[in-house]
């Protein structure tokens, strides 16, 4: 399970590391472009709330931080879905149920 540091605050976002690395990449690419974007989720049963969503752009910190040692294999069809969704008016959605064991058909050997 990876942790995405957003802002100032010391309560990481538990994300798995298939999804943060797809996440990372995708915001990597925009923050470069000096594009922002919102990254929502829905909280899984055991925390409070019902969704988040956050503003991300190039002043506010973040920090990656996976669970593994070795990258992650990205997924093209999945990178360019999470890339289209940034890009829309409603922002990147992702599923923090999202299982890290199993990998998409037709991925890359491209690793973050």
């Amino acid at each position: 399970m990876g942790l995405l540091f957003y802002g100032s605050s010391e309560r990481p976002i538990r994300i798995p590391d298939r999804v943060l690395a797809h996440v990372k990449v995708v915001t990597a690419t925009k923050l470069r472009r000096g594009e922002s974007f919102t990254l929502s989720w829905r909280h899984p049963d055991e925390e409070e709330g019902g969704r988040s969503t956050i503003w991300i752009q190039p002043a506010i910190p973040l920090r990656f931080v996976f669970g593994s040692v070795e990258p992650e294999v990205l997924d093209p069809t999945l990178l360019q879905a999470f890339a289209n969704s940034a890009n829309s008016s409603s922002g990147l959605s992702i599923d923090l149920d999202d299982s890290p064991s199993e990998q998409p058909a037709g991925a890359s050997r491209r690793t973050v």
